[in-house]
């Protein structure tokens, strides 16, 4: 690191002349705030670290209460200044925490005036400019110092030994090819300065984004979840620019902290814009800082500051989204502007609430408990405001995902409180893609509706075409009816906007409705290496064991599944069907027993007691048990009859074919 008492820096072609508060270029003074040059001099003073941004704040603005925006827009000047490119950058963004030098700085000897070599360079040229043009004048076109001027001022007049005739001539001469030069410096500039500006002011090319984890400014980390939510939701907004691809929430949470630059948090996303900024929350204002930065240069392209009351900030973070699709030359349609202009007014409890079901929601959809939690959240949110449409949407998905992954009393009283929460949240506002997605799945999964469920995944994806959900339901639903080149294609997309878990889990599950085990297997394992706490990749793992041949290999996985899910009966099922198939029949037949007793207490899926029965071979007991999950349009049935090795041994029987043809399976 520098001397940080030196009066001279030099970086590259620059010199920080710090006792006259200039910035250098080959000599040539280059254009600076004073508030640009603290920052620098900050930076280069500390090269190779990171320097906060409180640090540069209170540094630069000592006695002043400013805006994070003013550090931004200082920031994006200098390196303007600066004019860092692609291949060149000196001042480096580090995500979440503040800045950094990337040049190497070298502290220059002397006595506080620019090194000497380069000094004398620019007082002889001064000299000569000052015998037609007068001392001064030509120090002020040279950009240089007072104690330069003093220095021209001193030099003794040249002599010349040749004749008066001969000098006029060369001063003749002299003239003449000043004056052509200058011609041809005026030629340039007026070339140069137009092609230069259109080349500054054409946009950079901006068509995929992430919105990194906005930062906690509150000074309480209890709103963390506020902070998380506000990234949710401003994620979502964007999510509905049909040209512009938006990585999803669950993508971008785990860089929350990171220190990683965003150039190689960029590469890893595979997005040329980045979005960050931060939320501070002071009783009933919201105010977010946001700026966009084109990421593989880290260069600054717009910041701003919103505040707003509570209530407003539906509408605050329409402006931040519409203003971000703006910077980026997106192509809105009038449908795609209405939708952003149109943010309603919410009641400021109902919208904590939303944000806390939310919260919930998208970190733990695979377990009961956090579902329930989730539910009762978005029951207080429409509590608190029954006219607030997303708390409806996400109370229907809470009763979607616990009818799947709950264990839950009822699955049909699931479903129809899902639909009614899912009619009420289009019923006051009818733009809502999370909603016409929840509505795919219960027309797919409980109503065996499959044109109902293809045209709302679709209209979901045209109202939000960034909504990796959407895309990801639509993937497993053209496995599901056997579209495998279109399903392929869609999980390929779905990838692009979600390359998290629940990205994972998709693939896995579109291969399980194809049947194809061995991409079953190695997507599933893939899975568990990424994501060793999800009990689901592990279950699929243990599926693709058993339908290449593992059987053992798969009891192995049904075991980690059932402990990591606290009990989920899907795992606890292949578990005993996989003891029948090996032979382990009193294990299996012990388990039935088990699910017996259970289901005296609460609700247990009679497919799975079917699925048990016919790995034990009792076929005429397995038929009693899916005829009895076909009564009650259990979801199991749209989801395994079709693709489940558990029941192979059944598909032969007449049985098995007319209930296909009861349940009316696209073919």
């Amino acid at each position: 690191m520098p001397s940080l008492t030196s009066n001279l820096y030099a970086f590259g072609e620059f010199c920080v002349d710090v006792q006259h508060r200039v910035l250098r270029l080959r000599d040539e003074p280059i254009a600076l705030t004073p508030k640009a040059f603290e920052v620098l001099l900050l930076l280069i003073q500390h090269s190779g670290q990171v320097v906060s941004k409180n640090e540069l704040m209170q540094a630069v603005w000592p006695d002043s209460f400013v805006e994070e925006s003013n550090l931004t827009q200082t920031v994006f000047m200098l390196r303007k200044a600066l004019g860092e490119t692609s291949n060149q950058r000196y001042v480096l963004t580090v995500q979440g925490r503040g800045y950094r030098f990337a040049a190497e700085v070298k502290t220059v000897a002397g006595n506080g005036h620019v090194d000497s070599d380069r000094s004398s360079i620019s007082v002889e040229r001064a000299a000569e400019a000052a015998t037609s043009q007068g001392p001064g004048k030509a120090v002020i076109q040279q950009g240089g110092s007072a104690d330069q001027a003093r220095d021209i001022e001193a030099l003794p007049p040249r002599t010349d030994s040749k004749s008066p005739v001969l000098a006029r001539r060369n001063k003749t001469r002299a003239a003449l090819a000043f004056a052509v030069l200058i011609l041809a410096a005026i030629g340039v500039v007026l070339w140069l300065v137009p092609a230069l500006s259109r080349r500054a002011s054409a946009p950079l090319p901006l068509r995929s984004i992430a919105v990194l984890p906005l930062d906690n400014f509150s000074g309480d980390a209890s709103q963390e979840y506020f902070v998380d939510g506000m990234t949710d939701e401003l994620t979502t907004d964007l999510a509905k620019v049909g040209s512009l691809r938006v990585i999803s929430r669950t993508s971008v949470m785990r860089y929350k902290g990171t220190k990683k630059a965003l150039p190689e948090i960029a590469r890893e996303l595979n997005v040329d814009g980045i979005v960050e900024g931060s939320v501070m929350r002071s009783g009933q204002r919201v105010r977010i800082t946001a700026q966009l930065i084109h990421a593989p240069t880290d260069h600054h392209l717009w910041a701003e500051t919103y505040e707003r009351d509570l209530g407003d900030v539906l509408r605050l973070q329409s402006e931040v989204a519409e203003a971000i699709a703006q910077q980026v030359r997106a192509q809105l349609t009038p449908q795609q502007q209405a939708r952003l202009g149109s943010a309603p007014v919410v009641n400021p409890e109902a919208y904590e609430a939303y944000l806390r079901g939310r919260y919930y929601l998208s970190n733990q959809f695979t377990m009961a408990e956090p579902l329930n939690r989730a539910k009762s959240y978005f029951e207080e949110s429409i509590r608190k405001d029954p006219g607030f449409a997303l708390a409806y949407s996400g109370l229907a998905d809470s009763y979607v995902y616990l009818a799947f992954f709950g264990n839950v009393q009822s699955p049909d009283g699931a479903y129809r409180s899902a639909k009614e929460a899912s009619r009420k949240a289009l019923e006051l506002d009818d733009s809502i893609g999370e909603a016409h997605d929840t509505l795919g799945l219960l027309s797919w999964r409980f109503e065996w509706d499959w044109n109902a469920a293809e045209r709302e995944f679709n209209h979901a994806i045209a109202l939000a075409p960034s909504y990796s959900c959407a895309h990801e339901d639509r993937a497993v639903y053209l496995s599901f009816i056997g579209r495998r080149a279109e399903a392929l294609a869609e999980i390929a997309r779905s990838g692009e906007l979600d390359p998290g878990p629940s990205s994972a889990m998709t693939e896995s599950a579109a291969y399980y409705q194809l049947r194809d085990y061995q991409s079953l297997a190695d997507a599933s394992r893939l899975g568990v290496v990424s994501y060793p706490n999800e009990w689901v990749e592990h279950y699929s793992l243990g599926v693709g064991y058993e339908g290449t041949g593992k059987p053992l290999e798969a009891i192995s996985e049904y075991q980690k599944a059932i402990e990591m899910s606290n009990g989920n009966l899907d795992p606890i099922a292949s578990l005993a069907h996989a003891y029948a198939v090996i032979g382990r029949r009193a294990e299996a037949k012990k388990i039935l027993r088990d699910l017996g007793r259970k289901s005296k207490s609460s609700y247990v899926s009679p497919y799975m007691i079917a699925t048990i029965y016919a790995g034990l071979g009792e076929k005429d007991r397995a038929f009693e048990f899916l005829e009895k999950a076909y009564r009650e349009r259990s979801p199991d049935i749209s989801w395994f009859l079709k693709a489940d090795l558990r029941i192979d041994n059944l598909r032969s029987d007449r049985r098995f074919q007319a209930l296909l043809r009861r349940v009316g399976f696209p073919q």
